[in-house]
């Protein structure tokens, strides 16, 4: 079946396999393009309206135990680190608060520090920012204990991000040097069992293929992950993966948008940590959902991508971003939809 007319199936809410979402991500016909991102766009419109919703980021430590080859933050990186204090985190989280985001997202390498007596400052943490904010709290704190999942959740956390980026055992292994594949999908597992919303994300232009990039859409769409994500690798100076010859935005834009057609009722970011607010129109064009990496400038806060881009000019503030989708005819969603969306996902706890 040609990529047309599985896409005018996916029109009329059919869900493609995975051999369909293959012909879809890699179909190069004239025109085609234009027509996938509009029909991933009136999938978005037909769910979710013109509301977007927007997550504000604090890297709050970027020490890191791991060898990631393609991470900038990895062990061995000779690069200048910080470690934000608990008191440093809430005062963040409020003024991201206090500036509109829907949700704070807290993000950290797995810091040795941290992970030191059962996570007992990163849950800490958790727990001091939720007693300071009354918005949606993630933790992105890379793979942690299982007893760790229940701690988290008691102390507020709503979500828990653990991107997968590839599940192609081969690559992972080569990307997530030395580290455990199931325990990384595990993660999400143990996440939902705690009651706990979850994120997973795959990595392009890594070193998959195509057909991996389908397989990993329809295993992080079937996972029960209320969010979803692709990002563009960016060669980091300093990593193994540094010399790599990187790709332009394209990849990234097809996998949003089969995601957003195959799975329309879930939440996908378009992450400013890639390409900037330059590249935001079109993620948002190809079916994205949530803007993510909202920075406070003159923080000396790090991005994950992209380090510094766009934070101290002040463009990964809300209030540019506001501007920037009021001119696409696109509005923030409130906190009260946002709380909506997660109490009605929300996975129950098991005992």
């Amino acid at each position: 079946m040609d990529a047309f007319t599985i896409l005018e199936q996916c029109r009329g809410g059919h869900t493609p396999s995975v051999k369909e979402t293959e012909t879809l991500l890699s179909c190069k016909d004239p025109g085609f393009e234009e027509e996938l991102f509009s029909a991933a766009s009136k999938a978005r419109e037909d769910r979710f309206g013109n509301r977007l919703f927007i997550y504000g980021f604090v890297y709050f430590s970027t020490f890191c135990r791991n060898e990631c080859s393609f991470c900038y933050y990895h062990r061995t990186n000779n690069i200048p680190r910080y470690r934000k204090s608990r008191e440093e985190v809430v005062d963040l989280s409020c003024r991201l608060r206090d500036s509109g985001v829907n949700m704070v997202d807290l993000t950290m390498g797995e810091d040795p520090q941290l992970y030191s007596d059962g996570c007992k400052e990163l849950i800490e943490t958790v727990r001091s920012v939720r007693d300071s904010i009354d918005i949606g709290i993630m933790v992105s704190p890379g793979a942690v204990p299982r007893p760790v999942m229940k701690e988290l959740r008691s102390a507020g956390a709503d979500w828990f991000a653990c991107y997968q980026e590839t599940y192609s055992r081969d690559l992972f292994g080569k990307l997530r040097v030395g580290q455990d594949y199931q325990n990384r999908i595990d993660q999400r597992i143990w996440a939902k069992e705690a009651g706990m919303l979850t994120e997973d994300g795959m990595l392009v232009g890594a070193g998959e293929t195509v057909a991996d990039r389908a397989e990993q859409i329809h295993l992080m769409g079937g996972s029960g992950c209320q969010q979803i994500r692709a990002m563009t690798f960016v060669p980091q100076c300093g990593t193994p993966m540094q010399a790599v010859v990187p790709h332009g935005p394209e990849d990234e834009l097809r996998a949003i948008a089969v995601m957003r057609l195959s799975y329309p009722d879930l939440l996908i970011p378009a992450s400013l940590d890639v390409e900037g607010v330059s590249g935001l129109r079109a993620r948002i064009a190809a079916g994205a959902n949530v803007i993510t990496s909202i920075v406070p400038p003159n923080e000396e806060l790090a991005g994950v991508a992209q380090p510094d881009l766009d934070i101290d000019d002040g463009h990964r503030s809300v209030d540019y971003v506001r501007r920037m989708i009021s001119d696409m005819g696109m509005a923030a969603a409130s906190n009260n939809e946002f709380r909506e969306f997660m109490e009605h996902h929300r996975p129950e706890a098991s005992e």
